[in-house]
């Protein structure tokens, strides 16, 4: 004998409804969202510090940081805030085609940030521009050392956070593609892009903090 089919095939066997399973995903995000804020906010208390000590290093040492390419990648995860939000929206109304562009544009935009913080990267190493011990530079008075350790950790916990944004939004798109998301369950699409602003909104402080010092 068959059994008829679930109203809500989504609808995991631990929840009694899809809005209570909805409502669980999206408090269980702002949780994470929450502790992510925690987590950064520990590293501004050190940048906070650190320009507090040294401010004269502060000033000379972000001269050697690049602002068009700080400027470019924040253009570029400015749009790739608008083309997740699309996403979610095409997901919410059903559009396949519209979700999955949005998702492919939100996917290369993180790639081109990646590949201009590459670029960014190597010119420092090109100048001997390391954190802590390693550094080797020349003409930056004061303890550059000091700020381009905290440069690469801050930059560098953000790249991480945006390559991790990477793999999710590839998941998201493999379950896009197998039609799952529509009007009646686009939450992890929600979700995904709640997490994504998030990584965006941290860069949109960390480019004026490290590359505008005045």
């Amino acid at each position: 004998m068959s059994h008829p089919a679930k109203p809500f095939p989504f609808l995991q066997h631990h929840f009694h409804t899809a809005s209570q399973q909805k409502s669980s995903a999206k408090l269980g995000m702002w949780l994470f969202l929450a502790q992510e804020v925690l987590f950064f906010g520990g590293v501004f208390v050190a940048y906070a510090i650190v320009r507090y000590f040294y401010p004269e290093t502060m000033l000379a040492a972000h001269e050697h940081l690049s602002v068009p390419m700080g400027a470019t990648n924040t253009v570029v995860l400015l749009f790739s805030s608008l083309t997740m939000a699309l996403g979610v929206r095409a997901a919410q109304t059903g559009d396949q085609k519209q979700l999955q562009l949005m998702l492919w544009l939100t996917i290369a935009c993180a790639f081109a940030f990646m590949v201009i913080k590459g670029f960014e990267y190597n010119h420092k190493f090109h100048e001997g521009l390391f954190p802590g011990k390693y550094y080797k530079g020349e003409g930056i008075a004061g303890s550059p050392h000091i700020f381009f350790g905290l440069y690469f950790t801050m930059t560098g916990l953000h790249a991480l956070h945006v390559v991790i944004g990477i793999g999710i939004l590839f998941w998201i798109l493999i379950r896009a593609k197998r039609g799952e998301f529509g009007p009646l369950y686009y939450t992890p699409v929600e979700t995904v892009g709640l997490y994504w602003h998030l990584v965006d909104l941290v860069w949109i402080f960390l480019f004026p903090l490290l590359y505008l010092v005045k």
